[in-house]
């Protein structure tokens, strides 16, 4: 089994997923044009089944930050329209489409918006309900036993009606993302920095050491290879080793060397011509926050309304993927959202970083990002902002005009199939790549991967041979994408345990250096990487 697709990893989870998207009343924020320019009309779709069955929808929206759920004066109501029906066996039901249109906006127009539904029997509700998302969750957490066997989905009340929104503009992803070519690090695992040793580690939860210092020591090597943009692990304060629970987005980890060791890497980085990004993580963060204690504590907190607390969660409250140790926020609240977002704009104007690698993207939802990258982009005209988005592309797609990009997870299965699994050949991985780029066009940013911190190493699959290693990067660097290349490939680091039974984190291990180095594939990847850049035109 490859762990790339969490919760489409089955051909069950894969039904399911696509009955939660068309159960009810689904919205999904689907619109056309899915990124509006000024001057364009915008087509709203919805759909519907027969349970329960629908008599109207009704579309109210803002064009001037009112709340359209509300009384406001100047929210404007649109009737929905039939769009035709079709029958979806999987479903096993008609399905009903709908549409209703927003007349066109000025540059820079933020459009809210909510669905209400009249049902036959005069009841009113929204979509999306019920909740896609929690129902595939909880299939996904079925899957991976991470709640008992028996456990029953019980969807969540609407508590209040669901809010949509989009942004007018002509916003597009920087010019220098088409060049980038990213090094993926993992800091705890990278390099301790010169003078400091690997500290002994009992598994793979236990810190081994890397640091930012390390990071800043190494930035020559990155540079000879032929880099231009570094992903840097979550470096803020944190419990763990991994950084993905963060305790204090206003501190940089300690043990990575704080503040001024970010600072000093950034910073000669920069003076290398190579940009950094780190990976953010706004969807949950630890349970050792000091927002959510305080959340936890007390039902009158002023932070109660950005978590959800429930007794049908295990643990009392909503948390990524049921982890205790990681509560879920509630982006959708007005306050969480603008804090989350500040936190991200800090590190663009105070540390000067290029960007962002956004940790579950999906979780924070299109609402989050449809506000946030507006106001990254005044922060910083040329970051750049990509997702990681473990989905099929037809969602994946509906974050263009949210999102510069997202990890191309499809096109990573695609490569590995052909290269390391050899279930496809290659005549079928180029007409997948013909489809694939023709499906997104050019506007979406989609990073190239063989491996990750979360999937077993390539090199693991293919047991340790150099020549498919070999093969699937030279075919990586051929493409458009921007490709990413994850600490260590390049020098031979090879995992021993099999993530399906040992967990994600048996790909993070500490890197080679010196003699432990395959010099054969390390001027392999220097080669392809020159070779890139001469095609484009760049000097190397």
């Amino acid at each position: 089994m490859d762990i790339i697709f969490g919760k489409l990893i089955s051909d069950a989870l894969k039904l399911e997923s696509h009955r939660a998207d068309r159960a009810g009343i689904q919205h999904q924020h689907r619109i056309s044009p899915l990124d509006p320019l000024p001057g364009e009309s915008v087509t709203i779709h919805a759909l519907s089944t027969s349970d329960p069955a629908v008599k109207s929808l009704e579309l109210r929206y803002a064009t001037d930050g009112a709340d359209p759920r509300g009384d406001s004066p100047t929210a404007l109501t649109v009737d929905f329209v039939k769009a035709g029906r079709e029958w979806d066996t999987l479903v096993w039901d008609y399905i009903t489409h709908w549409e209703a249109l927003v007349p066109p906006q000025v540059d820079g127009t933020m459009v809210t918006y909510c669905i209400r539904a009249t049902l036959a029997d005069g009841a009113i509700i929204y979509a999306d309900f019920p909740d896609a998302e929690q129902r595939v969750e909880h299939a996904t957490m079925l899957h991976f036993s991470n709640i008992p066997a028996d456990a029953p989905f019980v969807p969540l009340p609407q508590r209040e009606p669901p809010l949509f929104c989009y942004h007018v503009d002509r916003l597009k992803a920087p010019a220098w993302a088409r060049d980038a070519i990213l090094y993926h690090i993992y800091l705890d695992c990278f390099y301790p920095g010169d003078g400091a040793d690997w500290r002994p580690s009992a598994d793979f939860h236990s810190c081994h050491g890397g640091t930012l210092w390390g990071v800043r020591d190494k930035l020559d090597y990155l540079a000879d290879l032929g880099i231009n943009c570094l992903w840097l692990s979550p470096p803020w304060r944190s419990p763990s080793n991994h950084g993905y629970d963060v305790a204090d987005y206003e501190r940089i980890e300690p043990r990575l060397g704080g503040d001024e060791a970010l600072r000093a890497v950034v910073d000669g980085a920069h003076k290398r011509g190579i940009r950094v990004l780190l990976d953010f993580v706004p969807n949950h963060l630890s349970n050792q926050h000091p927002i959510f204690l305080e959340a936890k504590s007390s039902d009158s907190s002023p932070y109660r309304q950005w978590f959800t607390f429930d007794s049908k969660f295990p643990h009392g409250y909503r948390s990524f993927f049921n982890v205790e140790s990681m509560p879920k926020i509630n982006l959708e609240h007005p306050e969480a959202r603008e804090w989350m977002i500040g936190n991200a704009v800090k590190y663009l104007r105070d540390f000067d970083v290029d960007g962002y690698r956004l940790d579950v993207a999906a979780g924070a939802g299109p609402n989050f990002w449809t506000h946030c990258r507006p106001r990254l982009r005044d922060a910083k005209p040329d970051c750049l902002i990509f997702g990681e988005i473990i989905d099929a592309p037809g969602y994946l797609r509906l974050y263009r005009g949210r999102l510069d990009g997202s990890l191309d997870f499809s096109l990573n299965e695609a490569l590995r199939s052909t290269y390391a699994w050899e279930s496809w050949d290659e005549a079928r991985l180029q007409d997948f790549i013909e489809s694939h780029r023709a499906y997104f066009g050019e506007d979406f940013v989609l990073p190239s991967f063989l491996d990750n911190h979360d999937m077993n190493r390539f090199s693991f699959i293919v047991e340790n041979e150099s020549a498919p290693l070999q093969r699937a990067a030279a075919a990586q660097f051929r493409l458009p994408n921007p490709p990413i290349v994850f600490y260590g490939t390049e020098v031979g680091l090879r995992q021993q345990l099999d993530a399906s039974e040992h967990g994600l984190a048996v790909s993070r291990l500490p890197m080679l250096w010196g003699d432990d180095q395959d010099q054969d594939l390390l001027g392999f990847y220097r080669d392809l990487i020159r070779e890139r850049k001469q095609r484009k035109g760049e000097p190397t």
